[in-house]
């Protein structure tokens, strides 16, 4: 693998890419929830709103039941614990790959986690035996194609009973129910699914059923290498240029299965205007077009906020009124490739755009254009968040 850049990609092109892959800029908006879900590799789920209202601000007059039906009956989207312990809504096809690589990683450090706190709660001895049983026991009682919510399985199963943490006075050390615990073990190893959603869309009350009723005939996992080469094609398809930092903090890998990836794909080097080496696929090297004025709203948590660690090329200072004290980002508001604030409802649900820096009233205008067809497609719902940013606080 070359480390020679072949070309120079500039902030400014980094900025048309994103515009055009992503689909935030409206004259290039998307199709359908599943080609924006593709075009980003993956939507953000940890907040169930998060997948609609990122559909929403790529796909032109698309509706709540057009995400519902991709997610829950059409099954195109597929909601997944993977990179760094993150809940996403993948494209079906690209789940067998997070199976044998992220997802897969982040199963094995969790397995430990949870034994070690089965026994440290005296809820067994031996807590991986513990937990093995757990699973067996859900298994065994979704086997019949049924979908239970996380309380109907607690109350049904003994297996299920018992709490773990809340053995000390510190703030976050505090007593919950170790079930939630053994359903994501199952889920990311493949074995369960979050289906039906049992609540409104802007919650998560997830039916847990067996990812082999959900789907059908169950792909196997990819190898790791395989899995994580796959991950990167596609993240450099949505992202590139990026670099291998940015790689690293997204997959929640290692170094070392970045840089084999990298090889894997024929990635090649690239300059950046920070002075740093970023990767393109080798069929994406051609320069791409400026591409006319645009703005765009992103909900919490949107891929495209979180699709890079090293972010000042887009954030322009603004990080730290962006994003909360544990790196989740807040909304945001753009303006040509570059965040210049954020977004927030009022009372009655309308959307007011709240701007970090002086914007010229041709941005002011396009941003309270995108303000009020996000205000008509909410219809006068409010959106929670527990990942406020600083700038959310303030302009409340």
């Amino acid at each position: 693998m070359s480390q020679h850049p072949v070309r120079h990609v500039p902030d400014d092109e980094r900025r048309a890419r994103l515009a055009r892959r992503h689909g935030i800029a409206p004259q290039h908006r998307l199709a359908s929830p599943l080609v924006a879900a593709e075009a980003m590799t993956v939507l953000h789920a940890t907040e169930p709103a998060t997948v609609h209202l990122s559909v929403h601000a790529r796909v032109d007059d698309v509706t709540v039941a057009d995400v519902e039906r991709a997610l829950y009956e059409e099954r195109t989207l597929v909601k997944q614990l993977a990179m760094r312990r993150t809940l996403f809504a993948f494209p079906r096809d690209l789940l067998p790959a997070a199976w044998g690589s992220a997802s897969a990683r982040v199963a094995t450090a969790h397995r430990a986690r949870v034994a070690k706190d089965v026994e440290h709660a005296s809820l067994a001895t031996d807590g991986r035996i513990w937990l093995a049983e757990a699973e067996a026991a859900v298994v065994a009682h979704l086997a019949d194609g049924s979908a239970r919510s996380a309380k109907e399985l607690r109350e049904a199963l003994p297996q299920l009973h018992g709490r773990i943490g809340g053995t000390t006075e510190k703030r976050y050390d505090i007593s919950i129910s170790i079930a939630p615990r053994v359903l994501t073990q199952l889920g990311l190893e493949a074995v369960l699914v979050r289906g039906v959603n049992g609540g409104h869309w802007r919650t998560s009350r997830p039916q847990w059923t067996l990812m082999s009723t959900w789907l059908g005939d169950v792909p196997a996992p990819l190898p790791a290498a395989e899995g994580y080469a796959e991950l990167v094609r596609r993240w450099l398809r949505t992202f590139g240029p990026g670099t291998a930092a940015d790689l690293q903090w997204w997959l929640g890998s290692t170094k070392g299965a970045v840089v084999t990836a990298l090889g894997d794909v024929g990635a090649v080097p690239v300059s950046l205007d920070d002075g740093g080496t970023g990767w393109l696929l080798p069929d994406d090297l051609d320069p791409v077009a400026p591409t006319d004025h645009w703005v765009a709203l992103l909900p919490v948590l949107d891929p495209t906020v979180m699709g890079w660690k090293e972010r000042g090329w887009y954030l322009d200072g603004h990080g730290r009124d962006l994003f909360d004290s544990n790196g989740n980002a807040g909304t945001t508001a753009w303006v040509d490739g570059r965040v210049v604030g954020c977004w927030v409802q009022d009372d009655d649900g309308r959307v007011r755009v709240s701007p970090l820096e002086p914007l010229p009233d041709a941005a002011t205008r396009a941003l309270d254009v995108e303000a009020e067809r996000l205000t008509r497609w909410l219809d006068g719902l409010r959106v929670l968040t527990v990942y406020p940013s600083p700038a959310m606080l303030a302009a409340r």
